[in-house]
């Protein structure tokens, strides 16, 4: 069993699923530093997934691969993206074809169905159309990738794609901590009151849902299936349990869509017009996150895949925030 990205926060998790299940798993990863507390029986190497060579090398001998790895921003050079997320899954691809690897499984996003335009789409299924162009650097290199790993269904390699949405859980160091340090420095923006229904996913349950795509029947190889914990909820009260959970008084900036809006727009082209590498403080992308309604149908993954989630939002988040304080973090 091969798995990239596994010194990310759904690789380490899938990395221990998969350890723990008995499987012999080889994790290829960039950050030395968790590749060696992964499980003691897992075969760690630090590879990038642009070393075309190096990933042939690593594949041998392998039945099973997913793929976990990308680069995953809100901001950056699209030379960075496009280089990990689309050549980087090319060289998986004609690896794994190379190698006949029996599964292949693939790790997208739902990033890709956002749009700037659209201010709610509800219950979002897989056949959607996509808009474009994408609302990122990250949601177009995806969409490309699929493309990729689309190509080389068609040339023989049994693929499995997921969307899952929104990641959370312990070990999560990009949405709720991004959050949790933004209500520390200058309170947390509720863009029109912040009512707006989303989908959030326990990071358990996408490990649940990639072990499931090893072993589904074959009506499921070539498609993509989307991956939430079908729990829609609204923004503010996800929010007010997470902060309730944390023990954290939550500070509200109460904002409006199109004034905030024209104010990302323009940070984010003076930015990239500077070439200034730092993220800036809002994007139009974190707008439409933020402001956009957003669900997903996840019928085909319940019906084709047999995902059940497991674990639900309100137990997720008591499960982040009693590892979030046993951090010793100053909340």
């Amino acid at each position: 069993m091969l798995v990239t990205g596994a010194t990310g926060f759904l690789g380490q998790h899938l990395v221990k699923r998969l350890a723990h299940e008995g499987f012999h798993v080889t994790a290829i990863g960039r950050n030395i530093a968790v590749g060696s507390i992964l499980p003691h029986d897992v075969h760690f190497v630090q590879a990038s997934l642009e070393d075309r060579d190096g990933i042939f090398q690593v594949m041998q001998n392998q039945d099973f691969v997913i793929h976990c790895g990308a680069l995953s921003s809100v901001w950056g050079k699209y030379e960075d993206f496009y280089s990990a997320n689309v050549i980087g899954t090319q060289n998986m691809v004609d690896s794994a074809l190379f190698h006949n690897i029996k599964r292949f499984v693939h790790v997208s996003t739902p990033s890709i169905y956002f749009s700037l335009q659209e201010r709610s789409k509800i219950n979002v299924k897989e056949d959607s159309v996509l808009p474009n162009p994408a609302v990122n650097f990250y949601a177009e290199t995806k969409r490309m990738a699929e493309d990729v790993v689309d190509e080389a269904f068609n040339k023989g390699l049994p693929t499995i794609t997921i969307r899952p949405r929104a990641l959370f859980g312990p070990g999560d160091n990009a949405i709720i901590p991004r959050l949790i340090k933004t209500n520390q420095r200058s309170g947390l923006p509720f863009i029109d009151g912040a009512r707006i229904l989303t989908d959030i996913t326990y990071v358990e349950n996408v490990v649940d849902a990639l072990c499931l795509c090893l072993v589904s029947d074959e009506r499921t190889v070539g498609k993509k299936y989307n991956i939430t914990n079908g729990e829609p909820m609204y923004l503010n009260n996800i929010l007010e349990r997470v902060f309730t959970m944390l023990g954290q008084p939550m500070k509200k900036r109460e904002m409006k869509y199109e004034k905030i809006l024209r104010v990302a727009s323009i940070l984010e082209k003076t930015y990239r017009l500077f070439h200034i590498k730092k993220e800036p403080i809002i994007t139009p992308y974190t707008v439409t996150v933020l402001a956009h309604s957003q669900t997903l149908n996840i019928d085909a993954a319940k019906t084709e895949l047999g995902y059940n989630p497991r674990i639900s939002v309100e137990e997720g988040i008591n499960k982040f925030a009693e590892w979030w304080k046993a951090q010793n973090v100053n909340i």
